[in-house]
């Protein structure tokens, strides 16, 4: 009877002491990101934090939810993206560590390849200035279009000086990229939108190379940056047990930054 008293307090004692684990709210889009957080999720909890993922279907929204502190942290943009958002919106959100990267491909249902595209063909981009740009920029980087000197990561149609195969470009909300391959002759697509739609990352007919400003981040507000939460959420992602489990599921689609 003593021992079975001793062990009952001992495990009380044990319980008592156990410290209950951080809530952390982080949003995603779904697809790799919300997929990849699924795998940090174990990874967390060993680090003390209950890590709760909630899927956002557009790139507007997980920021106006960090700001208004609907959720503690997200996980779906790149540096570009975030200084466009600060800037626009006046938002206090800070990087706290590089995540993965998703090199962008430009799709097609009709051609097999992008010079199989017609003179006057119609090829739709993100209307975002950040996913826009980067596709435009891609294009240029396969000598397709020529831009105004000096655009940086940000141009638009209107910066156009050269197209020499006088192609129309449709600016359409970035997760609606994949629908719009039924009605154009290509399509820009990030690979997170890509993934669920069924497209292949090595059948894009263009792809952009693994470089640049592009890589995705985890992103807190402001004053959250220097708890220790932050720091263990960063180092479940950046684990060695995430970058196996990218590189076994997607293959090579998307590129761990560490």
């Amino acid at each position: 009877m003593l021992r079975v008293l001793v062990a009952l307090f001992a495990l009380g004692l044990a319980s008592a002491q156990a410290e209950p684990l951080t809530r952390v709210r982080i949003g995603a889009t779904p697809g790799p990101h919300a997929q990849i957080l699924e795998a940090v999720k174990p990874i967390a909890a060993r680090n003390g934090l209950d890590l709760q993922i909630i899927e956002f279907s557009d790139y507007v929204i997980p920021n106006e939810a960090l700001s208004a502190d609907e959720i503690e942290a997200n996980s779906f943009q790149n540096q570009p993206f975030l200084d466009n958002q600060k800037a626009d919106r006046g938002y206090r959100i800070e990087p706290v560590g590089l995540t993965v990267n998703f090199p962008l491909g430009i799709y097609s249902k009709r051609h097999k390849s992008f010079d199989a595209v017609p003179v006057g063909g119609s090829v739709a981009i993100q209307n975002d200035p950040t996913n826009g740009g980067r596709s435009l920029l891609l294009l240029q980087d396969k000598g397709v279009i020529k831009l105004a000197a000096g655009v940086g990561t940000k141009p638009t149609v209107a910066d156009i000086v050269e197209n020499p195969r006088r192609l129309r470009f449709i600016e359409v909300d970035a997760a609606q990229t994949p629908r719009a391959l039924e009605d154009v002759d290509a399509a820009a697509v990030n690979t997170n939108y890509a993934t669920p739609a069924g497209l292949k990352p090595s059948d894009a007919i263009l792809k952009e190379d693994p470089k640049g400003p592009y890589v995705n981040l985890l992103a807190v507000r402001a004053v959250d940056k220097d708890k220790p939460w932050v720091k263990a959420l960063v180092e479940s992602y950046r684990s060695p047990e995430t970058k196996a489990f990218i590189e076994k599921t997607f293959g090579g689609a998307v590129l761990t930054s560490w």
